[in-house]
């Protein structure tokens, strides 16, 4: 089938790979290529252990050695958001002297590009 390409649609060759033994690039680095001119935009990203709800009077107990019990339970994924967006979930990791995320699930997907490349 021949259907015109715009700049935004990846090439038919680059959706189903360039041959039969090299995989297509992931979905995530084919949609990036087009957003070059915003990678250097600053954005916040919040990684949340769990919420609690108390009240004011609770707040003004608290002090060094107080401990609050969250919504999530030990083993539970960590929610992962991009200014106040949920993107990803994952499971907190010790790298080095610091904590980090490993990334268990991303639900940000690029549905128009995912269309494109299917048959």
């Amino acid at each position: 089938m021949n259907e015109p390409e715009s700049p935004s649609t990846p090439p038919a060759d680059a959706a189903r790979g360039a041959n039969a033994s090299e995989a297509p690039a992931p979905m995530a680095l084919r949609s990036i290529e087009g957003l070059n001119f915003v990678m250097d935009v600053p954005v916040e990203l919040t990684v949340e252990l769990g919420r609690r709800h108390v009240r004011i009077g609770e707040v003004l107990r608290l002090g060094p050695g107080s401990v609050l019990e969250l919504t999530k339970a030990n083993g539970d994924p960590l929610d992962i958001y991009v200014n106040n967006r949920l993107i990803a979930r994952g499971e907190a990791v010790v790298v080095g002297e610091r904590y980090g995320v490993r990334l268990t699930e991303v639900l940000v997907a690029d549905a128009p590009v995912r269309g494109a490349a299917e048959p």
